[in-house]
């Protein structure tokens, strides 16, 4: 999801909630306690230099069960970031803390609540890796091998 997304989707909406890849919601009393452009310049595993650009939601619930986060104050934090950071239309990524460590997530919306998608790694040299570019299955089960064994075939 992108930040022109979310703000169009906020601009719509009465009440804001996101849910969890395990499908239990953040609480209702969280806050946005950062909006952030995070750059990230690195060198991947074929030694290509690459630039990643996100802009960072951090979520975060405390015992505070006085204050909600509405939709337009949180349009308000956004706009504001973009105007103190100079971000433009980039996708969003969510930290929010897990029973251990800090989760990354991606970010959609399914009609009706955010949804916190768990992100992946990945390979993004795969040709000089020697990566094949989709998982290949071969389909035993069709072959047929002279002389295999068989349940009380006695070759075992």
């Amino acid at each position: 999801m992108t930040i022109s997304e979310i703000q169009s989707i906020l601009k719509e909406s009465k009440t804001i909630a996101f849910q969890l890849p395990n499908g239990s919601l953040v609480p209702a009393h969280f806050h946005v306690t950062e909006v952030g452009k995070v750059t990230k310049d690195f060198i991947d595993c074929g030694g290509k230099r690459r630039t990643e650009e996100v802009v960072n939601f951090q979520l975060w619930e405390e015992n505070d069960y006085d204050h909600r986060l509405h939709p337009e104050k949180l349009v308000h934090i956004i706009e504001l970031s973009q105007q103190q950071l100079g971000f433009g239309d980039l996708s969003i990524e969510v930290e929010y803390q897990g029973p251990n460590t800090i989760g990354k997530y991606g970010l959609d919306y399914d009609g009706n609540q955010f949804k916190l998608i768990n992100k992946q790694t990945a390979c993004l040299a795969r040709e000089e890796c020697g990566v094949p570019e989709e998982n290949t299955f071969v389909d035993l089960s069709a072959s047929v091998v002279e002389n295999s064994c068989t349940p009380g075939g006695g070759c075992c």
